[in-house]
């Protein structure tokens, strides 16, 4: 289940909420009881290894876009 990071206006505290996305936009109070909070934009982490990218790129060279903005398809 998605957690969601809020700030409460009144007392600044910082907190999070567990809840399924389709609540993402309702409101949270305070784990001290205030209303006024505010959700915070969170970041993503992407995890991986430095050593994954090279395999990729020797796949078969025919799998690959055109080059270009986004893969040849709107340069032309």
């Amino acid at each position: 289940m998605p957690r969601y990071e809020y700030r409460c206006r009144t007392c600044g505290d910082t907190f999070e909420v567990s809840r399924p996305m389709a609540e993402s936009a309702a409101p949270a109070s305070c784990p001290t009881g205030h209303d006024d909070t505010v959700k915070l934009l969170s970041t993503v982490a992407v995890g991986g290894s430095a050593s994954a990218a090279p395999s990729a790129a020797k796949a078969s060279p025919a799998a690959g876009g055109g080059g270009g903005c986004c893969g040849g398809g709107c340069c032309g």
